[in-house]
């Protein structure tokens, strides 16, 4: 189960929305206690590609937030993108990206956009997808 702050969520969402008609792209950092994940912290990160059927984080951005994780006493619990015009599930370039299995990947769907859909994933190295169970407290 991964648990998520209504302020965090907001975050997500409204850099997400900022972010169109491009993906939008970031990292969250937190603690795991007893099998359950906190995100702690919501990295908002720029799409250096720049495209709304894929993203590239920048990787400065990315060096600095794993930099401020680790000052904070977080772990990298996986990273956020939006999908602009498609739902929220893993499309084949996001599974064949996956670079790690212990980390979760959240979609944010903004297909309908009065109606945002937030999923997070976990993606093997075999590529199957299982859906990890997300709490917006």
């Amino acid at each position: 189960m991964l648990y998520l702050n209504k302020a965090d969520y907001e975050k997500i969402l409204s850099h997400c929305v900022d972010g169109l008609p491009n993906e939008a792209c970031g990292l969250i950092g937190g603690v795991k206690e007893e099998g359950k994940k906190y995100i702690k912290k919501v990295y908002l990160l720029t799409n250096i590609d720049a495209s709304n059927e894929h993203f590239s984080m920048d990787p400065k951005e990315q060096l600095e937030a794993v930099k401020d994780m680790r000052a904070n006493g977080y772990e990298l619990l996986g990273n956020f993108h939006s999908h602009p015009e498609s739902p929220s599930r893993p499309s084949e370039e996001d599974k064949r990206l996956a670079y790690d299995s212990k980390v979760n990947y959240l979609i944010l769907s903004l297909m309908e956009q009065d109606n945002p859909v937030l999923k997070a994933f976990n993606i093997d190295e075999e590529k199957n997808v299982t859906v990890e169970e997300i709490e917006i407290e």
